[in-house]
């Protein structure tokens, strides 16, 4: 039984990371950014929670986009 180099078992841990970023940096940027609207508008909470939605969804949405689609190639 032969044992596999050290860098095989840590070969997605580069792309998993970077799932992980673009997703929080999506509810961090658009949460954020809705959070301060709430404080200049004095809306409560509200346009929070749809920032941190559509951050979820927008950080979805680009992790398809990086990592989800496959190449084709039309012959």
């Amino acid at each position: 039984m032969t044992v596999p180099p050290r860098s095989e078992g840590w070969q997605g841990m580069g792309t998993g990371w970077s799932v992980v970023s673009t997703l929080v940096a999506g509810l961090a940027t658009l949460g954020g950014l809705g959070y301060l609207a709430d404080r200049w508008l004095g809306t409560g909470t509200l346009l929070t929670g749809i920032g941190f939605v559509l951050g979820g969804a927008c950080g979805v949405y680009i992790v398809y986009l990086r990592f989800g689609k496959e190449d084709r190639a039309d012959d």
